[in-house]
């Protein structure tokens, strides 16, 4: 199927997708807020992680329903059927690849559906920091 748009349509369009999406900034900030220091996105780690805490070897990824295929609400396109299965099963994979590096290296790892985000905020944050103060414990 042919683009709909012109490529510099198309250009435009992509360069308007910020890396860092507005459930990141909620979450960071409830974080920030609580005292927890973090970076985000770091580039130096693998599959730069939403959230960082070298000292306590600490990753959090927050996942979007729909580029991760949650099993509550991922779903798969209508249009372009191939090209989106490919692309979600090698979201998937990858996935696994980053949780088993992360693993094998005993760092603590923590995923959160973007829906979990969404539906209960405070309890998110909750989890977050319970998930590092046990990480701490661990050290």
């Amino acid at each position: 199927m042919a683009d709909v748009m012109t490529k510099e349509q198309r250009r435009k369009n992509m360069r308007a997708i910020k890396s860092v999406s507005k459930l990141e900034s909620l979450v960071s900030k409830e974080l920030w807020k609580k005292g927890y220091r973090f970076r985000r996105n770091s580039k130096n780690l693998k599959g730069k992680p939403d959230i960082s805490i070298k000292k306590h070897r600490v990753v959090i990824f927050i996942d979007s329903c729909f580029f991760h295929v949650c099993p509550t609400h991922g779903n798969m396109p209508k249009t372009n059927r191939e090209f989106w299965k490919e692309k979600l099963d090698r979201n998937i994979e990858r996935d696994r690849e980053i949780n088993h590096y992360y693993e094998n290296r005993r760092w603590n790892l923590l995923r959160i559906w973007e829906h979990e985000v969404r539906d209960d905020l405070d309890q998110v944050i909750t989890n977050i920091s319970d998930f590092i103060e046990a990480s701490k414990r661990n050290d």
